[in-house]
């Protein structure tokens, strides 16, 4: 019996211990711009597993995106929020957010070899599974994440972009994509006119990508984050957007559900 209790303390003790672990990693993308990578991952996860890449809002680098990152690492990913602005850049005016992300995407081989740059970070760290790679971007992010699956990133199996622009000077092309995609699109998202919308789902089936598109009822632009009704108001005016946690919970459960089908 007291065995059975002390192994009872032990595992309980070890389970105690077990904890999300994060790290900021410095690196750089191909033209040398240093960029601040946030890591993390379950100790209490043994051995590999699959990979995802967090890309930001136009907010930049923030709490948000970390704290998807952390996310992540607690459904069982080794998970990598990446630095699309250089040096963990970020701010809540709208203004400087245009600025940041004019000056990301300006250069589109730029911006692709930075998100190149944080992928292959991720296959860098010892509990990335390397032959399971996907993405997950907001916003800003889900704009560049889907770029990603449309130039047919090597390795990179899974996309789901959350409240992402949808619009792109480099459409899929039949034959190129590898990535099973999934977007998540608020049904009342202003800054995403339903022609872009037409236009995103026709080219996917002219490419025949493997995509699924989830819109979601009353859904603003910025939905799954609880900072878009603080950060809509501000002296400074704002973006129309607002968080809907229904629409947060059923897009993250619809997430899961892909990653578990795609990595199976």
């Amino acid at each position: 019996m007291r065995a059975l209790l002390a192994l009872t303390l032990m595992c309980c003790a070890a389970l105690a211990q077990a904890a999300i672990v994060t790290r900021e990693i410095p690196y750089q993308d191909a033209e040398g711009k240093r960029l601040i990578g946030y890591y993390a991952y379950d100790d209490a996860v043994q051995g590999k597993r699959p990979g995802i890449v967090v890309v930001h809002e136009w907010w930049g680098l923030n709490d948000y995106a970390k704290r998807r990152a952390r996310d992540l690492a607690a459904l069982g990913y080794s998970a990598l929020a990446i630095d699309m602005y250089g040096d963990g850049k970020q701010t809540e005016h709208p203004q400087d957010a245009q600025a940041f992300m004019a000056e990301a995407m300006k250069d589109p081989a730029a911006a692709a070899k930075r998100f190149d740059a944080g992928l292959k970070l991720l296959e860098l760290q010892p509990y990335t599974d390397k032959s399971s790679l996907g993405a997950v971007g907001y916003c800003f992010g889900g704009k560049v994440v889907l770029d990603a699956a449309r130039r047919g990133v090597d390795k990179l199996d899974a996309v789901v972009s959350f409240h992402g622009a949808l619009a792109t000077q480099t459409p899929a092309q039949a034959g190129k994509v590898k990535a099973y995609v999934l977007v998540e699109h608020g049904a009342a998202d202003s800054m995403v006119t339903q022609e872009q919308v037409n236009a995103f789902k026709a080219e996917m089936d002219a490419a025949k990508v493997n995509y699924q598109f989830v819109n979601i009822p009353g859904a603003k632009h910025g939905f799954t984050n609880p900072d878009a009704d603080r950060l809509s108001h501000g002296e400074h005016g704002g973006p129309d957007i607002g968080y809907n946690k229904a629409a947060d919970e059923s897009s993250w459960a619809d997430m899961q559900a892909f990653f578990k089908q795609v990595f199976k």
